[in-house]
C-alpha cells in the first residue's frame, strides 16, 4: 500500500526456528504460509485480511524473492481463485485470501472449478469471515459454499499457535483429498495480539528459482462432461472419505473429556474462547479452560465425521451446539445422526442462544445459563449458575434508567478532506437548485461512496456490488423518462465496472450518466494500489488509466474534473444530464484520497518543522459575526471538521458552525458556500510555522495597514 510501512512486521516474517512473533492473527496465519514451503500467494484485499497482502507486499524484495515465492495482488476475488489452477496439474503449494462473503460471490466460478477439477499441490483459501457486529458486508458465511462445492472448511480455535498450526495442516489436508482448503477466521480473531514460536521458513520445491520443466496435461482434469460426472463421484467416492480419514487420523477436532456426562457442548473452534470465557463466568471453567463440561470442539466444520459425533453423543442426556450463523448445518446434522443412531439424547442450539447474528459473549452467557440451570449439573448447583448470572448483569438496569432510550446508531461516513464528499455536495446543490435536471435516479456502489447514501447527502438509490452501480441502473435508465447517474469508485470500476458496467452500458447503448470517483486507490480497504495508482503492490511502474480505458471500450464523452472544485463539479454533471449527445457519459472526479495523502505529508511537515524551516498550512474557519445559524453548510457538506459551537453573541440563541483542529485544509466548506450562495462566513489562514524574516516583515506590513483602515472607518 501506499504510504504506510510494515518493516517490523516484515522482519518478524523472517524469523527462524525457536523465535517469538508477536503481533495479530493474521500475521501469524501469514508466517505458517512461508513456513509450509509455498510457491505462490495472491489474493484481493478487504477487511479484516488486507493486512495479509499488505505485509506480503513489503515483504517481496527482502523476503519472498530470495524464497522464490511468487505473490501478487490479484485484480479481484476470481482472478484469486483462479491462481489457485497452477495447483491443478503442478505439485506446488499455493494460497489465495480475500474477504468473505462478497468476495467468495465474485470468486465462485473459478472456484468451483477448481474444486471440481481437484488439485494436486495444497491450496489454502485463507477467508476473512466478516460476520457479526464489526461486519461492512452482507450477513453470509463460507459454511455454504463449502457444502455446495463440497470444500474442506477449518474454523480454528483462536490463538496464533493454533492458527499457524491449522494453516499447515490444511495443506496437508488438501494434498490428503485433493482439493482446496477453506480457512476461515473471524475478524476479531484477525486483530487478536499473542505470540508464536517460531519454524524455519521452507524454500518451495517449485519455486521462481527451481521452475517447473515441462507442462503437465491431463483430460480427466478438463471441467467437460463426462470428465465432470466422474469428478462429481470422486468428491464424494475418494475426496471427502479421504478428508474425515486425515481429520481423524490427526486428530483436528478436540474431544475434552469431563465429570459431566450426561451433557455436553458441541461448538465451532472460533467459538472456543467464547464458550469458555462464558464457562469461567458461571463458575464452571477456570482461568486456563479445564472444565467438567465434556466439550467436542470443531476445528474442521466439513466435512464432519459421523462416528466422532455418535461417539460424543453416546450416552448423554443433553447436548448444546454453539454455531454462529444460519442455516445451522452442525446442529442438523447431530440431529439427523441421533435419529438414526436411535440415540436418547436432545440437542439443542438455535433455541436457546440466537437464530442470527454474532455470538457475542453476552449472547453465549445467557444461551449457557438457559442449558444449565435448566440441564442441571454436578458440580454447581442451579442456584450458583444463576446467582453469578445475575451478578454479572445487575448493571443493566442502571443502564436503562440513565440511558432510558438507546443511543442512536453512528453509521460510518466520510473521512475529514475526503474528495469524494464534495461531488455527492455538488450533486445534492444541483438537485436542489435544478430538481428537473438533478432529482434522478443514483445507483450506488461498494467502497467509500457508499456512505453517500447517509446523512447528510441520502444519495443513492441502490447498492448491488462492487463496481456493480452502472449495471444495476440498466433497466432503470430506459425507464425512467431521464438520465440516471450510477456512481463507481476507481476500485469498483477496475474490479467489476469495466466490463460488467462500462462494457455492458456500451452493449447494450445506455444513454446515462457514470461518475467515476478517482481517489488513486482502493481507498476503503485501507488505501491498495489499483492498476490506474500508476504502480502495483510490487511497486513496477504501470502506464494504465482510466480514460484510456474507457476510450478502449469506445466512450467518447469523457471529462475529468478536479473534485474539490464544487462549481465545476457541478457545470459538468449539469452538461452531462443535459446534452443532447447521446449513450454513456463519463464524469471522472479526481483527487488523492486525503487519508493516504495526509499518512505522507504529515511526517514531512513535522520534520521541515524540526528543523526549523517555514512550514505554510492552510486551516480553515468561520467568523461568528457573519454566520447566520441556520447550519445550511453542514446540511451541503457533511465533513467531520465541520461542527457546531455556542454562538458568542448574548442576543443570539442558535449555535453557529465552528472548524475544529482536524481541519485538513481542503477548502471543501467555503467551496460549498460559495456554490451553493450561502452566507459568506468561511475564511482561510494559513498557519505559519519558523516564519523566515521576509514573511515577518510581510505580516508587520499588512498589520500595520489593517490598522490604519479600521481606524478610518471608525
Amino acid at each position: 500500500m501506499g504510504e504506510r510501512s510494515f518493516a517490523q512486521d516484515v522482519k518478524q516474517l523472517g524469523y527462524g526456528a525457536g523465535e517469538i512473533l508477536r503481533g495479530e492473527g493474521i500475521l501469524a496465519i501469514t508466517k505458517a504460509l512461508l513456513q509450509s514451503g509455498v510457491s505462490y500467494v495472491g489474493g484481493y484485499p478487504g477487511a479484516p485480511v488486507s493486512y495479509l497482502i499488505d505485509v506480503l507486499a513489503d515483504a517481496n524484495e527482502p523476503l519472498l524473492k530470495p524464497l522464490g515465492i511468487y505473490f501478487e495482488q490479484s485484480g479481484s476475488e476470481a482472478a484469486a481463485a483462479a491462481l489457485l489452477g497452477a495447483s491443478i496439474n503442478y505439485p506446488m503449494r499455493g494460497a489465495v485470501t480475500w474477504k468473505s462473503v462478497v468476495g467468495t460471490n465474485v470468486a465462485s466460478d473459478a472456484l468451483s472449478h477448481v474444486a471440481s477439477a481437484g488439485v494436486i499441490g495444497g491450496s489454502v483459501i485463507v477467508i476473512g469471515e466478516d460476520y457479526g457486529e464489526g461486519a461492512s458486508i452482507l450477513q453470509e458465511r463460507t459454511h455454504s459454499t463449502a457444502l455446495k462445492s463440497s470444500i474442506p472448511l477449518l474454523d480454528p480455535r483462536n490463538s496464533l499457535d493454533a492458527f499457524a498450526r491449522f494453516v499447515e495442516e490444511g495443506f496437508g489436508l488438501s494434498e490428503a483429498c485433493n482439493e482446496p482448503v477453506f480457512f476461515s477466521i473471524r475478524i476479531r480473531a484477525c486483530h487478536m495480539r499473542g505470540t508464536l514460536r517460531c519454524r524455519d521458513n521452507v524454500r518451495p520445491a517449485i519455486s521462481m528459482f527451481s521452475p517447473l520443466t515441462a507442462p503437465s496435461f491431463s483430460l480427466d482434469r478438463i471441467n467437460l462432461p463426462p470428465f465432470t460426472y466422474q469428478m462429481e463421484a470422486q468428491k464424494f467416492e475418494k475426496r471427502l472419505p479421504a478428508a474425515r480419514r486425515y481429520i481423524a487420523e490427526r486428530r483436528l477436532n478436540e474431544h475434552l473429556r469431563g465429570d459431566e456426562d450426561h451433557l455436553g457442548i458441541v461448538m465451532q473452534g472460533g467459538l472456543w474462547n467464547t464458550t469458555l470465557r462464558g464457562l469461567h463466568v458461571l463458575g464452571l471453567a477456570d482461568t486456563r479452560g479445564r472444565t467438567p463440561v465434556p466439550l467436542l470442539v470443531l476445528n474442521a466444520i466439513h466435512p464432519l465425521i459421523p462416528e466422532e459425533l455418535i461417539d460424543f453423543l453416546r450416552g448423554k442426556r443433553r447436548v448444546l451446539v454453539v454455531e454462529e450463523g444460519m442455516p445451522n448445518y452442525i446442529e442438523r446434522e447431530l440431529k439427523a445422526l441421533a435419529h438414526e443412531a436411535r440415540l436418547g439424547v436432545e440437542i439443542q442450539g438455535k433455541d436457546l442462544l440466537s437464530p442470527h447474528g454474532e455470538y457475542v459473549p453476552q449472547l453465549v452467557i445467557a444461551g449457557l445459563r438457559r442449558f444449565f440451570t435448566s440441564a442441571g449439573v454436578k458440580s454447581q448447583s442451579t442456584g450458583a449458575i444463576e446467582d453469578r448470572y445475575q451478578a454479572l448483569t445487575a448493571h443493566r438496569e442502571n443502564v436503562g434508567a440513565v440511558l432510558p432510550e438507546p443511543v442512536a446508531k453512528r453509521p460510518p461516513s466520510f473521512c475529514t478532506g475526503c474528495p469524494e464528499r464534495p461531488v455527492f455536495s455538488a450533486l445534492k446543490i444541483l438537485r436542489q437548485r435544478e430538481p428537473a435536471i438533478g432529482d434522478t435516479h443514483v445507483a450506488a456502489d461498494i467502497g467509500c461512496s457508499t456512505f453517500s447514501t447517509q446523512a447528510p447527502f441520502n444519495v443513492g438509490n441502490s447498492v448491488l456490488g462492487y463496481g456493480m452501480g452502472l449495471a444495476s441502473s440498466s433497466a432503470v435508465a430506459p425507464l425512467f423518462g431521464k438520465r440516471t447517474i450510477s456512481v463507481m469508485g476507481d476500485g469498483g470500476f477496475w474490479h467489476n465496472g469495466l466490463t460488467n458496467g462500462v462494457a455492458n452500458a456500451m452493449y447494450n447503448r445506455q444513454d446515462s450518466v457514470l461518475v467515476i470517483l478517482d481517489n488513486f486507490y482502493a481507498a476503503a480497504t485501507g488505501q491498495h494500489h489499483v492498476p490506474s495508482t500508476g504502480k502495483n503492490a510490487r511497486n513496477e511502474p504501470l502506464l494504465m488509466t482510466i480514460p484510456a480505458a474507457l476510450r478502449g471500450l469506445g466512450v467518447k464523452w469523457i471529462r475529468t474534473v478536479d473534485s474539490y472544485r464544487i462549481a465545476e463539479v457541478i457545470a459538468t454533471l449539469r452538461e452531462a444530464l443535459t446534452t443532447r449527445v447521446p449513450g454513456l457519459k463519463v464524469v471522472i472526479a479526481r483527487n488523492e484520497c486525503m487519508l493516504e495523502r495526509q499518512r505522507r505529508e504529515r511526517p514531512r511537515v513535522r520534520q521541515r518543522a524540526a528543523a526549523g524551516q517555514q512550514v505554510v498550512q492552510p486551516r480553515f474557519g468561520v467568523d461568528p459575526d457573519v454566520c447566520t445559524g441556520d447550519h445550511s453548510c453542514m446540511r451541503l457538506n457533511g465533513c467531520p471538521s465541520l461542527t457546531l459551537r455556542e454562538n458568542p453573541d448574548p442576543l443570539r440563541e442558535d449555535p453557529i458552525a465552528h472548524v475544529d483542529d482536524t481541519c485538513v485544509g481542503c477548502g471543501v466548506c467555503g467551496e460549498v458556500a460559495h456554490a451553493a450562495v450561502l452566507c459568506p462566513s468561511f475564511y482561510e489562514v494559513r498557519v505559519i510555522t519558523n516564519p523566515t524574516r521576509w514573511t515577518r516583515f510581510v505580516s508587520r506590513m499588512r498589520s500595520a495597514v489593517i490598522r490604519r483602515l479600521a481606524a478610518a472607518t471608525a
